[in-house]
């Protein structure tokens, strides 16, 4: 069983597709991970995320593993943003995600376009959402929680920032895949989230799984 899980920054979708993977217990990828990887490379190396010739180099030669914490910085979300909106980027990074999506039993895989570009066929779709001030103060929470000192009013300019670009960029731009369950976080908790997440996939997954 394949599902997948898209929706815009700080929606819940990593947490509830993480909670997903482990009650069908099948592999999960977060292919943000392999943005941010990008465009913190390219950061390390002191060059712009911008550069659509920067961006693809660092694409070709992308390590494996993810386990940075740095991916989980400002920073690194910022850059990734800005690599993600590359056509030669994404096509780069295509075939990892398909090839992941493709393993014998299934995943679970997590972003903007994996509904709609990496696993058109997956069994399940959720697009996982929230208002932007909901998503505002989860990250600056998270942030703060980090001990990094933002504000509110910055973080709420980066969440709008970035979903101006993820909706708007040519390549595979963040939308909710026609065949796609709506779920909408604002006023859910993390449990009540994953909960109503295995609710629509149960009800709604063409191959409707069993507890």
């Amino acid at each position: 069983m394949i599902i997948a899980v898209d929706g815009p920054a700080a929606s819940g979708k990593g947490t509830i597709a993480r909670a997903l993977a482990r009650h069908y217990e099948l592999p999960h990828l977060d292919t943000g991970l392999l943005y941010r990887a990008v465009g913190l490379s390219v950061l390390e190396a002191g060059g712009d995320p911008a550069s659509p010739e920067q961006a693809l180099e660092a694409a070709r030669h992308l390590s494996s593993a993810f386990d940075d914490p740095g991916l989980k910085s400002e920073a690194a979300g910022k850059a990734a943003s800005l690599v993600s909106v590359h056509p030669e980027v994404r096509a780069a990074l295509l075939d990892r995600q398909r090839h992941f999506a493709g393993r014998p039993g299934g995943a679970v895989l997590d972003g903007r376009d994996i509904g709609t570009v990496i696993a058109p066929h997956a069994d399940a779709k959720l697009f996982v959402t929230a208002s932007a001030e909901v998503r505002a103060a989860r990250r600056h929470g998270e942030l703060v929680r980090m001990g990094l000192d933002v504000s509110p009013d910055a973080v709420m300019h980066d969440i709008r920032s970035r979903d101006e670009r993820d909706s708007s960029r040519s390549a595979a731009p963040l939308r909710m895949a026609e065949d796609a369950v709506l779920l909408d976080t604002s006023d859910l908790s993390i449990d009540a989230a994953i909960d109503a997440a295995l609710t629509l996939i149960q009800t709604h997954g063409r191959n409707a799984a069993n507890d």
